[in-house]
């Protein structure tokens, strides 16, 4: 079953990709037009990812003391626009996935519910069963009593039979 999900879930999240990528675009035009959007929102993420990704990249090649230069502002509003459309489509990816656990969960929690709900009946109808049983045996054994208090040749008894119980 988990094999069979994964096509759907690519599939998903290819569609979420697509369907997230004209909001990206939105967003990168969004950052030239606006100042606001370009200085508060697109420029400190891309800003710090750049001096993550140099720094790192500058400490595997062996330079500890290098100073990293910031990006332009046009190229760090484009990376940040890129950077916050990859985070909205992540999200909405990671929303899905929510979803979809919190809804296999509901369904497992019914089904649980529903078993549970039938053993109980099971479990009642087997008692009535065995009242019943018992009833039924109380009755044969007053008839024999009759039976056999009649007077005349003795009947034989009817043998009683043998109930048990799995």
């Amino acid at each position: 079953m988990v094999v069979g999900a994964f096509p759907i879930a690519k599939l998903l999240y290819l569609g979420v990709r697509q369907m997230s990528k004209p909001l990206a675009n939105r967003m990168k035009a969004g950052a030239q037009r606006s100042q606001f959007f370009k200085n508060y929102i697109c420029l400190p993420p891309a800003q710090l990812y750049h001096w993550i990704e140099m720094r790192s990249k500058m400490r595997i090649m062996g330079f500890r003391g290098a100073s990293i230069k910031p990006l332009n502002e046009d190229l760090a509003a484009e990376l940040g626009a890129e950077l916050l459309g990859e985070a909205i489509i992540f999200l909405i990816g990671g929303g899905c996935m929510v979803l979809e656990y919190s809804r296999q969960a509901s369904n497992a929690y019914h089904k649980e519910e529903e078993l549970s709900q039938t053993i109980s009946s099971l479990q009642t109808q087997l008692g009535e069963l065995a009242l019943s049983t018992e009833t039924l045996d109380a009755q044969l054994r007053e008839v024999n009593r009759l039976l056999l208090s009649l007077p005349g040749p003795a009947p034989a008894p009817a043998p009683a039979p043998s109930v048990s119980m799995k």
